[in-house]
């Protein structure tokens, strides 16, 4: 469905447009390619699709430049006998043993000179764990390639490498402000760490996007540090880390246990983008309940004549929550000021509950009243605030619409004997 109304929207700007297995002629109609970033699924056939167009349409155009080799890193890993190596793309140029390049780090970018140039030796070979690989002295662009160099240890995926040809500085200034993420940091803000410049980038922007703030962003794997640095921060709703496709240290993980702080480890972004959401409803909702349970809150109910259990000791009566909220231990004032008794107990649907929201009806005891006397049928009831809760509650944003209209009567009915109450 979705994809016949793409068609129809590209129809009206006079635009022909068919799924790319139906296409014969790419000129005269768009081709459509369903793709998911979240499967993966009909990326292969994007890349089939953009390889083959290339190949029919930019033949002439496409050529290979000679000279220092161009590539990128894809991967670091550890190789039995030959130490930290580098998986890397060579889309440009040619590389040969014996080269002085330059690759990008997490600091500073680092001038090293190639050991080995190994390529994974052909399937019927490679199931052989003893020899891998095959030594090679030079590579032309466009091919993937194993280097083996020292000093790789700081090296990150995604970062550029150069070969050096008589123009070092010029190399390594270029290789800077290749990997330099340019983006301003705040004072206050979640911490980020991903696997690769990109990915970082990435994840920054989608941060971004939601008004997230970020006071670190990092490539690499979760340290102890980073886990102190996140717990020190005041505000709980930047007590997190999102933590994308890296690992989480042991001694990291040791210390998460001694704080309150979440960490979103995914290996993709829209999931912790997703994770996030859902966190910081239910986080902001966990804070406002806390900071209600500092105050008193303003509550009125409606005594429903219908639902009269006990007259007294205590009594027991049905009450509807007109507005606001209703709590155990509550006193309740009439309309003219008079405080008629306190909530014992509140229950619903036969549980007993501590609480008691606007629109629900309820049973309630309240101690010190007697049904006929003290109260009766439709009287209206409110909470009584003491006047510093009253007043730290204007002050605070945490009161809806309706919680604030019933403030402001409880204020009103108060200043009827006290002209100076809460303020």
């Amino acid at each position: 469905e979705k994809i016949y109304e793409m068609i129809g929207s590209i129809s009206e700007q006079k635009l022909n447009s068919d799924l790319y297995f139906n296409i014969s002629d790419f000129r005269k109609t768009i081709g459509i390619i369903p793709i998911s970033a979240k499967t993966g699924e009909g990326i292969s056939e994007l890349l089939m699709i953009l390889v083959g167009l290339a190949q029919r349409f930019l033949e002439d155009k496409l050529h290979i430049e000679s000279g220092p080799g161009k590539g990128n890193v894809l991967e670091v890993k550890e190789e039995v006998g030959l130490g930290k190596t580098i998986d890397a793309i060579i889309y440009n140029g040619t590389i040969k043993i014996e080269d002085k390049i330059v690759i990008g780090t997490i600091d500073e970018p680092i001038t090293t000179r190639i050991k080995a140039l190994l390529k994974p030796k052909p399937l019927d070979e490679i199931r052989d764990p003893r020899e891998r690989f095959d030594s090679v002295l030079e590579v032309h662009a466009a091919c993937g390639i194993k280097i083996s160099s020292p000093d790789l240890d700081n090296v990150i995926p995604g970062a550029p490498i150069r070969v050096a040809k008589g123009n070092l500085e010029e190399v390594i200034n270029e290789i800077k402000s290749q990997t330099k993420i340019d983006f301003e940091l705040d004072d206050q803000g979640i911490i980020i760490k991903a696997d690769t410049i990109g990915s970082l980038e990435a994840l920054i922007k989608e941060s971004r996007d939601k008004g997230i703030k970020i006071r670190k962003a990092e490539i690499g794997n979760v340290s102890k540090r980073d886990i102190i640095e996140a717990a020190a921060t005041l505000d709980p709703l930047n007590k997190l880390i999102f933590a994308f496709n890296v690992k989480i240290l042991p001694e990291a993980k040791d210390e998460l246990a001694n704080y309150d702080l979440t960490i979103f480890d995914e290996d993709v972004i829209y999931t912790i983008m997703e994770n996030y959401d859902e966190w910081i409803e239910k986080k902001k909702a966990e804070l406002e309940r806390d900071r209600r349970q500092d105050y008193i809150h303003p509550g009125m109910i409606k005594f429903l004549p219908e639902y009269v259990f006990r007259v007294s000791h205590p009594a027991v009566i049905g009450v509807r929550v007109l507005s606001g909220r209703i709590k155990v231990g509550l006193r309740l004032m009439k309309e003219d000021g008079r405080v008629v008794g306190s909530i014992k107990g509140i229950q619903s649907e036969n549980r007993p509950i501590e609480e008691a929201l606007q629109g629900q009806e309820v049973a309630i005891s309240i101690e010190g009243v007697t049904v006929g006397r003290q109260i009766k049928g439709e009287d209206i009831l409110y909470t009584d605030l003491p006047a510093s809760d009253a007043k730290k509650l204007k002050q605070m944003d945490v009161l809806n619409l309706d919680e604030k209209d019933v403030l402001n009567k409880i204020i009103e009915i108060k200043r009827k004997t006290d002209k100076f109450w809460g303020m």
